[in-house]
């Protein structure tokens, strides 16, 4: 079971949070924060697994909220959650700690995927959000690719690369799945086989290689 802490200041969206995510019967939502001191004090008392936040709140926002929850012990896993797909916001997550960044407008199944992503140990990016990434890294002085990674590449079966090239294009599973024609479960474990190949510990590392890889 996955423990989640909801941190939202609108409460209308703390309860379509709620919903989306009881739906799961992996998923209970241990408790509530309108803002981020409440946040860590909810935290501390339950020690969830994960902890969803919104960025923008009152007393302390997502990104402090983030930076706080990590000093705990035994800290959660932070996804941030906003309507705000700005750089400043995505870097600001990053850098303080969270393992996930997702935007509001994410389909309710891939909310929830997200979610299982993370409680894994891997890290969890909107598409568009990984695009971001790969090409703020693109733009970056080109380095050579490792031996063992493109050893490794070439452990890749024909379908698990054209799964890592619809990565690399920021695509969901859900999209991943309707471009291929397959089920989002094989989807996932073609993504589970590719990390496992590249040795990467989620999709924006391996999309990045990827690229540099001219996949």
């Amino acid at each position: 079971m996955i423990r989640l802490l909801l941190v939202d200041d609108e409460a209308l969206v703390r309860h379509g949070l709620r919903t989306i995510l009881e739906s799961d019967p992996d998923i209970v939502v241990v408790d509530e924060a309108t803002d981020g001191v409440e946040a860590v004090e909810l935290a501390y008392r339950h020690r969830p697994d994960i902890v969803l936040t919104d960025i923008r709140m009152p007393r302390a926002d997502g990104l402090a909220t983030t930076r706080e929850l990590t000093r705990l012990p035994n800290p959660p896993k932070v996804i941030v959650l906003t309507t705000f797909g700005l750089d400043e916001y995505i870097y600001g997550a990053l850098k303080a700690g969270a393992v996930g960044f997702l935007l509001k407008d994410t389909p309710p199944a891939d909310l929830i995927q997200g979610v299982k992503t993370v409680a894994e140990g891997n890290a969890m990016l909107s598409p568009c959000v990984t695009m971001r990434v790969i090409n703020e890294f693109a733009d970056q002085p080109a380095t050579e690719v490792p031996e063992d990674i493109l050893r490794r590449f070439d452990t890749l079966t024909e379908r698990e690369r054209e799964v890592l090239r619809l990565v690399t294009r920021g695509l969901a599973n859900s999209d991943i799945a309707q471009e291929l024609f397959m089920s989002e479960a094989t989807v996932k474990t073609h993504v589970s086989h590719v990390l496992n190949k590249l040795g990467v510990g989620n999709r924006v590392q391996a999309a990045i290689w990827s690229y540099r890889l001219g996949v």
